[in-house]
């Protein structure tokens, strides 16, 4: 189809989704994309940032149910590149192009979607040039550094009629969206609170040291949006989550947010009122490690409604029996829900019923991946062919995300403040010194 494909497919887009949106940037018509994009048309991939989520993103592409072509693997570090070429050649049988820079991927008119899995601080930034461009996005978790990105993400997506869905992948979960119906529909009566939690036995992170770039990374790259440094050892890899916040959004970024959008989801509430926290790092106390590793965060919402995180980076305690989940409480009974099962119960307790899903979604092992995750990367390729919708559009998703960036704010001043439910504002003057972050000049994410 070429060339004319990919008109077809831009202008089709653009005109489905000016014509549909109303107050949301995803709430696009099914039937307006079906009658002029037809549901075979291939979409071309790319993919920046490989590193240990790329195993979420092989099935999805290869099925052929999906229709998809890799045409790029991105990433600055070399060594990456090759490995994630390797590791596609059992699921493709051609071979995508290793691209370095980001920005020649969205130069690629035949990109119709960015798969942006990069480290957190590129997220939003890597997000609206892929929008500028022309391309749909998926977003990683979590899809923003701080509320300034989060609040221009969801703007980049209505001002430039693209389709952003974030990765939090259990939206896509089918035991999960049943027994969400039945919480919404009045099984367990009016929910009120939800505990979301995580426990992990993560080990002592090494101390940063100046070192040399390591071979094949361009780390002024890597870097992207995040201010000049030098490098030091070990952050180019994982451990940039926990070496302060200029590149990671701590534990409540990295996992929280998938938790925390299940409470949320469940409850049907959007900002919280307050905000409180009380977190320390209390593990290998002289280790790498620069910001808390135990977390309990308290959210108050409109309607006497309650959402607490507990989270322990490195204490792999099972308090509620098992490594994540969320447990929904109602006047009429509870809900215990993971990504694989929902335990349904009575006000007294007694198990009322028990579902197993099959998914194979991973828990809290590294990289992760499995049978939601290409549930949810399906559910983005059949909404630009007009055949489904979003179950995790970036306006709603960026309101959980909110969530973790008020509990981070809260740990840094060490202090609970209020919020503005209706807008996101945090009536607080030192914390909306943390609405934004610096930037290297001339990579501030503006739309």
């Amino acid at each position: 189809m070429g060339n004319n494909r990919r008109d077809f497919i831009k202008k089709t887009t653009v005109a489905a989704l000016g014509a549909s949106l109303t107050g949301t940037a995803n709430a696009m018509s099914a039937s307006s994309y079906k009658n002029i994009i037809g549901a075979n048309d291939r979409i071309n991939v790319a993919i920046a940032g490989l590193g240990r989520r790329l195993q979420a993103f092989k099935q999805p592409i290869a099925l052929k149910k999906s229709n998809a072509k890799l045409l790029y693997l991105c990433d600055v570090m070399e060594s990456q590149r090759l490995k994630a070429l390797d590791g596609f050649k059992e699921h493709i049988n051609y071979n995508p192009k290793l691209e370095n820079d980001i920005r020649k991927v969205l130069d690629d008119k035949n990109v119709d979607v960015l798969i942006n899995a990069t480290p957190d601080h590129w997220h939003t930034p890597g997000s609206i040039l892929a929008m500028k461009a022309g391309k749909h996005v998926y977003v990683e978790k979590p899809c923003s550094h701080n509320m300034y990105e989060n609040e221009q993400l969801v703007k980049a997506a209505k001002h430039h009629n693209k389709i952003v869905q974030m990765g939090n992948q259990q939206r896509s979960s089918g035991h999960t969206i049943e027994i969400m119906k039945e919480i919404h529909n009045g099984v367990i009566g009016k929910p009120y609170k939800a505990v979301a939690f995580y426990n992990n036995g993560r080990g002592q992170v090494p101390l940063q040291k100046s070192a040399p770039i390591p071979n094949g990374l361009d780390w002024d790259l890597w870097q992207g949006p995040a201010p000049r440094r030098k490098y030091t050892s070990e952050t180019w890899d994982y451990n940039w989550h926990w070496y302060g916040w200029e590149y990671g959004t701590a534990e409540a970024g990295n996992n929280a947010t998938h938790e925390l959008d299940v409470a949320r989801w469940a409850l049907q509430v959007d900002f919280p009122k307050h905000v409180y926290v009380e977190a320390e790092k209390r593990h290998f106390v002289n280790d790498g490690w620069e910001m808390y590793d135990d977390m309990e965060a308290t959210f108050k919402f409109a309607d006497n409604k309650v959402i607490k995180w507990d989270g322990k980076s490195r204490n792999s305690y099972s308090t509620y029996g098992g490594g994540r989940g969320t447990i929904i409480y109602g006047t009429e009974g509870s809900v215990f829900i993971n990504r694989g099962k929902y335990m349904l119960y009575d006000r007294r307790g007694k198990l009322v019923r028990e579902y197993s899903s099959s998914s194979k979604e991973a828990g809290t092992a590294l990289g992760g991946g499995g049978d939601t995750s290409t549930k949810h990367v399906q559910n983005l390729f059949n909404t630009i062919r007009g055949t489904s919708k979003l179950t995790a559009p970036i306006d709603d998703a960026s309101k959980s995300m909110a969530m973790v960036h008020y509990a981070n704010i809260a740990y840094r001043i060490n202090k609970g403040y209020d919020i503005d439910d209706k807008t996101g504002m945090m009536y607080n003057r030192d914390a909306m010194k943390l609405w934004s972050r610096t930037y290297e000049p001339g990579w501030e994410p503006t739309i």
